[in-house]
């Protein structure tokens, strides 16, 4: 559930860096700090069970992969191979890092 908690807090994060560079009206700006607090809520209750930098390591690199990839297919930034490949490896380390991270809640069943 933890690591569900951080996916979403992850896929709020993508929308709060898009809001907050193409807000340009006081309400848009009042949503984006309202995604904020929820992405880094679902981080900080993920991180109650979960090692904090594993935690946070997957946050920001789901984060990245997925600012980039919107990036790319709803704001017509450059699409590199090497951008590609970066990413892969991006995530490679972000499932290496939950494959040999242990959830404190599982341990405690």
């Amino acid at each position: 559930m933890n690591w569900i908690q951080l996916i979403i807090g992850a896929f709020f994060e993508v929308l709060w860096v898009i809001g907050i560079k193409h807000s340009s009206s006081w309400w848009e700006y009042l949503l984006t700090g309202i995604v904020i607090f929820i992405s880094f809520y679902a981080l900080i209750h993920a991180g109650k069970t979960l090692p904090v930098g594993t935690a946070y390591a997957v946050f920001v690199g789901l984060g990245t992969a997925g600012t980039i990839i919107t990036g790319i297919l709803f704001f017509g930034e450059e699409l590199k191979i090497s951008k590609l490949v970066l990413i892969v490896v991006l995530l490679i380390g972000v499932m290496g890092l939950k494959l040999v991270t242990s959830d404190k809640e599982a341990q405690q069943s």
